[in-house]
């Protein structure tokens, strides 16, 4: 793969010696000139000319030791400022009062016997005009072609809410550095006198209630709230706009706030989840999809967690009949409820309280309901609490899962879609062997059924509740340290994107008992994860923030796998996917027997039981060669 090429950020530069022999060059002119001013050329100028050589002589000896002794050659000229001007006028003023010392004594010892005084403020006036010229050409010389290169790069467009001076500073960074990638078109403030002005040459357009209209006919990508302090209906109201218009914002702390160290370092940076996708991400194939959800009464359990709510909020594109969440959490319900009636407010959404293990509850939901596809993400997830919590992993993930099938068939449901995990092959953890004996449940049924009832399996999602890049982002956020379990280990990771768009392709391929994993590319380790995001946070690994080893915790493996080495695949109708046969090694009535076994040994509080019986009946599990868990490995 070609490496990205680095644009350099654009600077017009002369180093010190060349900036020296042009001033030299300007101290002649200077001279010269002050003498031509006046004098008018003419006679009188060339019978001035031994006493113009003389100031051009003295001049040269005095005013570059002065320009060097007073910093002129330890200037950035491409940041050139009001104290630079400050810097010119100065070290000018300083360097002929010492020439024009000179001169008075050349006069008093007759050395010198004739010089137009006037000559002396006016050379000091051409000096400022003229040294200070160059300097700051510099400067608009830099901006300009940083402007252009801008331009032809494909910048983004951005609108700064707040025309202050942390405006000013935010566009004054954009103007100097065009590998952001990013152009000021124009500010808004709610400040009546700052209107029809500019800043920077950027024009306040418009107020704060302009934002919906300007961003539409100013073509934002982008909007930047430079205003530290504004309260929160302000951030309300600008957010809000960005968000029906489905562009990114973000805000800028105060200056006083990033000295202080007020200021978590995620605010400093926004990073992509994608940008921590060491491949290209997949993509789906819509053609399919919409044959299978339009029209359709859809459920979705777990529709309050990451996998479940991005679900949502895909098969709400497609038009379903109706949309039933289900989930055990009133909140997480309530908020993916709020989403979709504000994104979709013509479609019919059932919010559903409910769990999975209540046969009863889910038994007069379906009859009443009558859902036609049910996708199925409810589970616990967490890879140690599971092993802390041997009981629950078995009642809501292999116990739930059988509820949720055995109900869609009765209820005559056409698809369903079980979520999976890596976790599932070769199983270390009591999470991942549930979920294999949750996906043998599904198999079975898809097979005895003859309907479209299928799994997806996949690794790690980036982004989700409870995975390791939200608490990487805590721990940066506060300054450290990273904690990584071991140096070594590695995991596949998807993005919920992906994982949704390979949940929705599988409800549209699958034909019963099928498997169904995406192509994932090569694991990644654990720690280089934690490095990059480290990086994309704006840090240094190591010198910011610090990266700890806190050990393997109970359940967990060095890598995952996909599927079992025994295992035969083939592709499928999308490049990303292929569909594994022969994945149920358990099934029909020994099936349900173990099941049976594990879930009254649950009730019955019998852990290691039921460990044994999982290390038994799942191919290659290694479930009891775990150390017992405690409450300190957990994270």
């Amino acid at each position: 793969m070609n490496e990205p090429i680095t644009r350099p950020r654009p600077r017009i530069l002369l180093n010190s010696r060349l900036l020296f022999l042009v001033d030299l060059f300007l101290i002649v002119v200077a001279a010269l000139g002050a003498f031509a001013l006046r004098l008018d050329i003419g006679p009188r100028l060339i019978f001035y000319l031994p006493a113009a050589y003389w100031l051009i002589g003295v001049s040269l000896l005095v005013m570059p030791p002065v320009f060097y002794v007073l910093g002129l050659y330890r200037r950035m000229w491409v940041y050139a400022s009001i104290q630079e001007m400050k810097l010119i006028l100065v070290t000018m003023t300083v360097a002929s009062v010492l020439v024009s010392a000179v001169i008075v004594v050349l006069r008093a010892t007759e050395i010198l016997t004739f010089f137009p005084r006037g000559t002396l403020p006016i050379q000091w006036l051409l000096l400022v005009i003229l040294i200070g010229g160059v300097r700051f050409s510099l400067r608009v010389l830099s901006e300009s072609q940083a402007s252009s290169q801008s331009t032809r790069h494909g910048a983004r467009r951005v609108l700064i809410v707040g025309a202050g001076d942390a405006g000013a500073l935010v566009v004054r960074e954009m103007q100097k550095n065009p590998d952001l990638h990013l152009i000021p078109v124009c500010f808004v403030d709610d400040d009546t006198s700052k209107q029809r002005q500019q800043i920077h040459g950027v024009p306040v357009m418009g107020m704060i209630s302009d934002l919906p209209r300007l961003v539409a006919i100013r073509r934002i990508h982008e909007v930047i709230i430079a205003i530290p302090s504004a309260p929160g209906r302000v951030i309300r109201q600008v957010t809000d706009t960005c968000r029906a218009r489905g562009i990114p914002f973000r805000t800028m702390p105060g200056i006083y706030e990033l000295i202080g160290g007020k200021v978590n370092v995620n605010r400093l940076r926004e990073v992509e989840i994608t940008d921590l996708l060491r491949r290209e991400p997949t993509r789906i194939d819509e053609s399919l999809i919409g044959v299978s959800m339009s029209g359709r009464r859809v459920l979705v359990t777990g529709a309050g967690g990451s996998i479940g709510r991005e679900l949502c909020r895909q098969i709400a594109r497609w038009m379903p009949a109706s949309l039933i969440l289900l989930g055990h959490g009133e909140n997480s319900i309530f908020e993916t409820l709020l989403e979709i009636q504000d994104n979709f407010p013509s479609l019919p959404v059932m919010p559903v309280i409910a769990d999975v293990r209540d046969l009863d509850r889910m038994n007069v939901l379906f009859e009443e309901l009558r859902p036609q596809v049910v996708f199925h993400t409810a589970a616990h997830k967490h890879v140690p609490l599971m092993e802390f919590n041997v009981e629950e992993a078995i009642t809501n993930n292999v116990l739930g899962t059988r509820i949720v099938v055995e109900v869609s068939m009765n209820y005559g449901v056409e698809r369903l879609v079980m979520i999976s995990t890596d976790k599932a092959i070769r199983p270390s953890s009591v999470y991942g062997a549930t979920k294999r004996l949750a996906e043998q449940l599904v198999l079975d049924a898809g097979h005895r059924s003859g309907q479209p009832y299928s799994v997806v399996r996949f690794g790690n999602v980036l982004g989700s509740r409870g995975s390791i890049v939200p608490l990487f982002k805590h721990q940066i956020a506060i300054g450290g340290p990273v904690t990584v379990t071991h140096p070594d280990m590695k995991r596949y990771f998807m993005t919920i994107p992906e994982a949704v768009y390979l949940v929705l392709q599988a409800s549209s391929m699958g034909q019963g008992g099928e498997v169904f994993v995406l192509n994932m590319g090569e694991q990644v380790r654990i720690l280089d994860l934690a490095e990059d995001l480290i990086r994309l946070s704006g840090l240094e690994p190591g010198k910011d923030i610090e990266i700890i080893f806190t050990g393997i915790r109970p359940g967990e493996k060095m890598s995952e796998e996909l599927w079992d080495q025994w295992a035969q695949y083939e592709p499928t109708k999308h490049p990303d996917i292929v569909l594994l046969a022969a994945e149920d090694v358990l099934q029909g009535d020994e099936l349900q027997h173990i099941v049976d076994e594990l879930i009254h040994l649950a009730r019955e509080g019998d852990q290691a039981s039921i460990v044994n019986i999982l290390d038994e009946c799942i191919p290659q599990a290694a479930v009891r060669s775990e150390p017992p868990p405690d409450l300190t490995s957990l994270l």
